[in-house]
């Protein structure tokens, strides 16, 4: 997911995202623990996009203030 395309979404549909992010690393961790995890690589993935979101959320937070 890139930073322009999370920047054109509003506010709802990044909660949306972010959820369903949250979710999916919440299934790879039980994946992990149980010994069926097949992407490993997904946690960095998904970790990151995480971060992208919260800074597309403060920005959007930041400019209403200001």
């Amino acid at each position: 997911m890139k930073i322009d395309e999370l920047r054109n979404l509003n506010k709802e549909d990044l909660a949306q995202k972010l959820d369903a992010l949250h979710s999916e690393l919440l299934g790879l961790n039980y994946q992990k623990r149980v010994g069926a995890l097949n992407k490993s690589h997904r946690f960095t993935d998904i970790r990151k996009d995480i971060a992208r979101i919260k800074t597309v959320l403060k920005e959007q937070e930041l400019k209403q203030k200001a």
